[in-house]
């Protein structure tokens, strides 16, 4: 990291909470030995993540550091995203601000709050060595790439910050590609055949020298397709599930798995409710009036309800989960089954979503990890198919990227 990016992240420090960093004690939890190293590709965070308001150790949040460490989740990508808006130079400043601070908060969260419970990885070789230490591990990922603006010169800059994937497209077009789910209200009215941009070829070529992973969640079918055509490296989905399980517009279809697999790829399967399980529409209405009855709009979070509010929320939400039951545990599986029967036990990952929608019976918070990996054991996967499926597979594809990289260096 230069210095000038060391500098740009000490003038964010938060000086009431970092003073506590000389009290913190290693953790007690031990690194994983006697089970698989579990690593979820997608967890979102707040902007006012690391402050005095979300402290990384106890925020109520799905995933915080306590609720890592119970539940026995390793490795955890923490994501910088920022919300699609209209493609102005006025939006593309807010959204690289919202990016900055975001980096700016992971790195204060490890390196000057928690440095004894957590650790960024910037390689693929620094996860097992950072979680044989007894820390949790920390990698960054990019959702969205308009924060980058047209100008492609962000991406160093987000390289230099740790960013180690890079989600091209999220709701809504943006200059390096089509969405899965375009936004009429954005302007957007390119036709479906619309895939990879000329700039996004172009983001594409500079993310495999950088060695970063392309990532194709969010994307439309031929924009993913475009970029496992595109890319040098193996590609990721970040955070999808599976079309021919359940039909959604963020799911991959079985053309685009089949390319992933050539490709050498990975598909991290998510556990968002209505990507792993079609909903009634009466859901979805429920869930919307539940909210703006109790003013969860906008950036307001669950933690920032009033007690009473809170009541009237949790207490809504188990009614409209007894009407219409949410996915679970098992029907996250179901998705990661079809994956491997259809494209190989190497490609194939999970992820969650926390914090950003996800959560799912079963596993709704970093804490119930364990569940995941006991549904795995009772399908009949091996340990080393677990193994796989939990953090081999995306490290693999990390070390490929890397190692193409290093190959594109070389040959210039």
């Amino acid at each position: 990291m230069t210095s000038a990016t060391t500098r740009a992240l000490a003038t964010v420090c938060i000086v009431a909470l970092a003073s506590g960093c000389a009290k913190e004690s290693p953790p007690s939890t031990p690194p994983p030995t006697a089970r698989p190293l579990t690593l979820d590709t997608h967890i979102d965070i707040p902007l006012d993540y690391a402050t005095a308001a979300t402290d990384p150790l106890t925020a109520d949040l799905k995933v915080n550091l306590a609720k890592m460490a119970a539940g026995g989740l390793d490795v955890g990508f923490f994501i910088v995203y920022v919300e699609q808006t209209a493609r102005t130079p006025e939006g593309y400043a807010n959204a690289e601000s919202q990016a900055e601070t975001k980096f700016a908060a992971i790195h204060r969260m490890a390196e000057q709050l928690y440095p004894q419970r957590i650790e960024i990885a910037y390689t693929a070789a620094d996860v097992p060595r950072i979680a044989a230490s007894g820390k949790l591990v920390a990698a960054i990922g990019v959702e969205n790439s308009y924060s980058l603006g047209p100008a492609l010169e962000n991406l160093d800059r987000f390289y230099e910050l740790g960013a180690r994937y890079v989600g091209l497209v999220h709701n809504g077009d943006n200059d390096l590609g089509r969405s899965a789910q375009p936004s009429a209200a954005l302007g957007d009215v390119a036709g479906p055949s619309a895939g990879v941009t000329p700039l996004g070829a172009e983001a594409i070529a500079r993310l495999n020298r950088l060695g970063v992973m392309v990532d194709v969640s969010h994307a439309s079918k031929q924009t993913a397709l475009d970029a496992m055509r595109l890319s040098a490296a193996p590609i990721i989905a970040s955070h999808s599930a599976i079309a021919s399980v359940s039909a959604h517009a963020r799911n991959l279809d079985d053309e685009t798995l089949l390319a992933l697999k050539a490709n050498g790829g990975v598909v991290q399967v998510v556990a968002f409710d209505s990507y792993l399980k079609q909903q009634p529409a009466e859901r979805a209405a429920a869930q919307r009036e539940l909210r703006q009855r109790v003013g969860l709009t906008g950036d307001t979070r669950l933690s920032m309800l009033p007690a009473e509010q809170r009541a009237t929320y949790d207490a809504g939400l188990s009614e409209i989960d007894a009407a219409w039951p949410p996915a679970n545990v098992a029907n996250l599986v179901d998705h990661i089954d079809y994956a491997v029967k259809l494209i190989g036990i190497d490609h194939v990952g999970i992820a969650s979503d926390f914090d950003g929608g996800g959560g799912i019976t079963g596993w709704n918070d970093a804490a119930e990890t364990a569940n995941v990996t006991a549904e795995l054991e009772k399908r009949g996967y091996s340990r080393e198919d677990i193994g796989k499926i939990w953090s081999g597979n995306l490290l693999r594809v990390w070390r490929e990227v890397e190692l193409k990289a290093a190959q594109l260096k070389a040959a210039r």
